[in-house]
């Protein structure tokens, strides 16, 4: 092959792998400590920096109120209030705290909340069968690969393929 040939598939082979790169998805939902911007976590409870937005701490004083609760499938789903929280109950229950639903959701109904993509505090990750919430840098969920363990939070990865990122406007 000439030079010029050698340069061209060189140019094409880098720019088609710089593409792909740019709109591919992250695997795994990673916690990343930023200090003044994430909560931590005290004896299961979530505790936030000072500075974050009134119902980013609604969110995180309502779901420190269910972590440990026994996970119940359906819980949370008739009523905000119950015995034992699911996925979907957890998040419902964790938005409910700061006036951003009305009602319980489903995993799939939450594919479809708020706006796009990841939020700058809060990010719902939805998909059919499983949601979790991340807030203030911290995931609260129920578990993943059957572990079904109630609500708690949480700065083990999990994978979030075949997920949606949605979040509340403007959080």
């Amino acid at each position: 092959m000439s030079p010029r040939t050698w340069l061209t598939l060189i140019f094409a082979f880098t720019t088609a792998a710089l593409l792909s790169s740019c709109g591919s998805k992250p695997s795994r939902w990673e916690y990343k400590y930023a200090r003044g911007k994430t909560a931590i976590i005290v004896g299961g409870r979530a505790v936030p920096p000072a500075g974050l937005p009134k119902k980013v701490m609604q969110i995180i004083s309502a779901g420190n109120q269910i972590v440990g609760m026994p996970y119940k499938y359906g819980g949370g789903h008739h009523s905000f209030i119950d015995s034992g929280y699911d996925c979907s109950g957890t998040v419902s229950y964790a938005l409910r705290g700061a006036g951003l639903i009305r009602s319980p959701g489903t995993s799939s109904s939450f594919r479809s909340y708020g706006s796009r993509g990841v939020g700058k505090y809060v990010t719902v990750y939805a998909k059919s069968g499983h949601t979790f919430i991340v807030v203030a840098g911290l995931r609260l969920d129920t578990g993943y690969n059957g572990e079904n363990e109630g609500p708690k939070w949480s700065t083990r990865s999990r994978p979030i393929k075949g997920y949606v990122a949605r979040h509340p406007p403007g959080l």
